[in-house]
């Protein structure tokens, strides 16, 4: 075996179990720091096996795959067969290897041991028979040919790169595969018995016959170990946020009930309430969803799924990863106080071109993607849904079944696109000392929603049309030189909004902003690493709104017409300025990190001035080498609407920002390599919230102001979160996730207790699981169970209140929030059928919601004179089959 060779597969190896794609891309490991790989190992000191004499007399070869670790003075500490081949090659390899020696590994720039997967091949050598020189020395050498080709992921056309193609037959030449996946290997004419050896690829054998002098191309497709789950843990950096949920590709297309959905699976998270069905906002830790941010790659977002809880507004071929912060997130997030979301996305192929098509009974969608010169890339995504042709024929058939019962008729129609251009470092590779990338980012979406509610007899009437469209356009530019990385991200947007309630209101917001971000990242040294930057945010709207007249409801005269209430017209621009300066820095002293950070903010909103000054503070202590002790506390601001600050009677100019004082304390535990647990308790206080009505003043002329709005919310939520988690594996992945929370809020100067607010649940629970066969048959399941809404009762026995100038009833009420609706119960299921083909992957599908048909309840409903009170059911069991062809 030569030393090429050697060098070769360990590489290979090195770069599967810790390398360089995933640097980038990580999946969360409860919370223990697996650092980054920054240089591999390479091999300056091979030796040769002595060859098993009995083995070698009866013309035996062999491979032994071995695991080996590499200490950072770069020899060889412990060897272990993980793939014995017996009669003697075991111990001669491991005697061999013991022997090697290398360039010591380095992590965070650092020398330090690491594991690698190593084979070390047994081939026969042609023993030389040593002529003398008087004697012939029989026929001449045989002529040479050559053979070279591409090797290609089966399935997907993946170009492989570091893959070793050799002739078994043939001792010593062997050929390694480029990053194109193209080899080149010299041979002798006639018979070569081809293996192609991968460490994440199945051996690949084949025979070429080869005539003298001819130069053979080929393409070999191999078939990968696995097609689904299986994924590799190559390194994390160490998150300071208490609870980061980071989730990978592999997970967040296979969850069930998500239709394949990638952002939904944020759902499924602890401290993430269920929002009502037609939302599909996003309530974390007791927050009103508008307390909350949504990013994508960095860039705020208004909406994160498409209206009636349909799927998130970006392709899943585009994601990377989501960062899911409920709380405690760090100073480079600003403007919520509540919590964050960030979706990454990913660059498009560097090898070849990829596309991916999709239809069920939802959408259908389109996903290219194809490299334009050495280092460019493009990649484009299109996607369509007709759930308003499939949806309203399912629920006429249903009310028919049960014309009493009340039915919410929501009939969405939604769009998106995503483009992306890349420059620079391909998809994969680890960007290096003073190299730089560029990409440019369009994507949009577009909304439209229609619900109408009806029931009992169709004594029931309310209907509302929504029309939501955003556009954003980013750019980033990333420079590394040494331990310094720079990242600037400019960014423009667009944005339309309009709503019109059962042609009463009508509103409509055209909105503008323009940003810039600057990431400044410096890793000092081992133990001291700084990062600051800038966020620049400016935001325009200019908006019409038809409303009921502000001071009071005038009426038509009684009796025998409608009441009907004049209108009025208005008009608004608004802007909005908000700049930032943040900074952190990450101390390390021993098992100890403490990082401290801050935020400085300056806005300008509505012709007002606001500043804030948020100090932020995360402290980790690793206990053990499986167990590690977070905690943080920080400050947390939030600047109202600018249609708040306006005068009265829309608004109040004097209102202040909204703020949260967040607070956790966690605890994580890694059972085994692929099973973590994470337990983290929260209190979250705010404070300063907008509220409405606001103060009364008194002016000096004697006359009364009633403010609108005022700061005067409190609101606090507190509660544990669980979350045990089997990493995803070959065929394996799923989580227990369990929320035990209680969120309240009160006036301030007013002399009462904490109530609950209307997103209280006290119980969430989410059971997921999903299990892959090697026949390319795919089972999983989800599970949630929730508790329901707190909602005020009607009063038992109360009399009529007709209102004889509104000629209408109203209602008399209970306690306030003193009453709940029923639990939520579902249970969701899918199941997939792969087929892996030479050049391409189908994939089909059946996601099933709510199997059990359970009747959960959405919201509820009073009848005209407000005696009875319908309940208003989500979505009946609902079968989702799709097919889905990638290649």
């Amino acid at each position: 075996m030569s030393p090429r060779f050697a060098l070769a597969l360990l590489l290979l190896s090195a770069s599967v179990a810790l390398g360089e794609e995933s640097v980038r891309r990580t999946v969360e490991d409860a919370g223990v720091h697996v650092p980054v790989l920054t240089k591999a190992p390479e091999l300056v000191g091979f030796v040769e096996a002595t060859y098993p004499p009995e083995a070698e007399a009866q013309g035996l070869a062999a491979q032994v795959t071995m695991q080996i670790t590499i200490g950072a003075d770069g020899r060889v500490s412990e060897v272990h067969v993980t793939q014995p081949a017996g009669h003697g090659f075991d111990e001669a390899a491991i005697e061999a290897v013991k022997r090697f020696a290398f360039t010591p590994a380095e992590i965070d720039f650092q020398p330090a041991a690491v594991q690698v997967e190593y084979v070390y091949h047994f081939v026969l050598k042609v023993p030389d028979a040593g002529v003398p020189e008087a004697i012939d020395a029989g026929p001449p050498p045989k002529a040479h040919a050559t053979l070279e080709g591409t090797l290609i992921t089966r399935g997907s056309r993946t170009r492989i790169m570091g893959g070793v193609v050799i002739c078994v037959n043939q001792p010593g030449p062997e050929a390694l595969s480029d990053e194109k996946g193209h080899f080149s290997l010299e041979i002798e004419a006639g018979e070569c018995q081809v293996r192609v050896v991968s460490a994440d690829h199945k051996n690949f054998e084949t025979v070429e016959v080869l005539e003298p002098n001819e130069t053979r191309v080929v393409n070999y497709y191999v078939l990968p170990k696995v097609v689904g789950y299986e994924t590799v843990v190559r390194g994390t950096r160490d998150k300071k946020e208490v609870v980061d949920r980071t989730v990978s590709r592999q997970e967040i297309q296979k969850v069930p009930g998500t239709f394949g959905d990638p952002v939904r699976v944020v759902q499924n998270f602890p401290g993430v309430a269920r929002a009502p069905l037609i939302s599909g906002a996003l309530v974390i830790r007791g927050a009103s969803a508008n307390e909350s941010l949504t990013f994508f790659d960095g860039v705020e977002i208004p909406i994160l799924f498409h209206l009636g809880g349909g799927p998130s507004v970006v392709n899943a071929e585009f994601i990377d990863k989501i960062d899911f912060f409920p709380g405690g997130f760090g100073a480079r997030y600003g403007r919520a106080i509540g919590g964050v979301v960030d979706v990454g996305s990913r660059r498009g192929a560097a090898d070849t071109y990829h596309g991916v098509a999709k239809i069920d009974f939802l959408d259908s969608s389109l996903f290219f993607e194809a490299p334009l010169a050495d280092g460019m890339s493009i990649a484009a995504a299109a996607r369509r849904s007709y759930i308003d042709v499939l949806l309203p024929p399912i629920l006429e058939v249903a009310q028919r079944s049960s014309p009493q019962a009340a039915f919410v008729n929501a009939v969405p129609v939604y769009w998106d696109y995503q483009i992306r251009f890349d420059a620079g470092a391909r998809r994969g590779h680890t960007e290096e000392s003073g190299s730089s990338t560029f990409s440019v980012f369009a994507f949009g979406s577009d909304d439209t929603l229609k619900v109408v509610a009806t029931g009992g007899a169709r004594s029931l009437n309310v209907s509302l049309d929504a029309h939501t469209t955003f556009h954003r356009v980013v750019g980033n530019w990333t420079w590394r030189e040494g331990a310094v990385t720079y990242r600037l991200t400019p960014y423009l947007g667009y944005d339309l909004v309009s709503l019109s309630l059962a042609n009463l209101i009508s509103l409509k917001a055209d909105q503008w902003s323009q940003g810039l971000r600057q990431d400044l990242q410096v890793d000092a040294t081992p133990w001291l690493s700084v990062h600051a930057g800038t966020d620049i945010y400016n935001h325009g709207l200019s908006g019409q709104a038809e409303l009921p007249v502000i001071d009071g409801t005038q009426y038509v005269g009684f009796p025998g017409a409608d009441p009907k209430t004049p209108t009025q017209t208005i008009r608004e621009d608004l802007d909005t300025l908000d700049g930032a300066i943040f900074a952190e820095v990450d101390l390390k002293a021993g098992p100890v990190t403490v990082t401290p950070g801050v935020r400085a903010t300056h806005t300008f909103v509505t012709r007002q001035t606001r500043h804030s000054i948020d100090p932020r503070l995360w402290v980790r202590y690793q206990l053990l080498e499986t167990t590690a002790i977070k905690g943080s506390v920080g400050l947390y601001t939030q600047t109202p609407s600018p249609i708040d600050f306006e005068p009265a009677p829309f608004g109040n100019p004097n209102l202040g920002t909204e703020k949260a004082f967040q607070t956790s304390l966690g605890v994580s535990h890694r059972f085994s390599p692929v099973i973590n647990v994470d337990l983290t308790g929260f209190y979250n206080r705010r404070f300063d919230l907008a509220v409405s009505p606001g103060n009364t003043i008194v002016n000096p002329d004697g006359t009364v102001t009633d403010e609108l709005y005022g700061n005067r919310g409190l609101g606090r939520a507190y509660g544990l979160e669980l979350l045990a988690r089997h990493e995803v594996t070959k065929n394996f992945f799923g989580w227990i996730a369990y929320t035990l929370s209680r969120s309240e809020t009160r006036r301030s100067g007013v002399q009462n207790d904490y109530g609950l607010t209307g997103v209280d649940q006290t119980h969430v629970l989410t059971v997921i699981g999903s299990y892959r066969f090697d026949n390319g048959w795919e089972f999983g399941g989800r599970y949630r169970y929730v508790t329901g809404n707190p909602t005020t009762p009607l009063k038992a026995g109360a009399p009529d209140h007709y209102q004889a100038d509104a000629n209408g009833y109203s209602s008399t009420t209970g306690d306030f929030r003193s009453a709940r609706l029923p639990a939520f119960n579902q249970l969701d299921l899918r199941v997939d059928r792969y087929f892996v083909f030479q050049k391409w992957t189908l994939d089909l599908y059946l996601d099933v919601q709510n199997v059990l048909n359970t009747q959960n309840i959405e919201t509820t409903i009073d009848d005209y004179r407000h005696r009875e009170r319908v309940y208003v059911s989500g979505i009946p069991i609902l079968p989702v089959l799709g097919v889905k062809a990638s290649f």
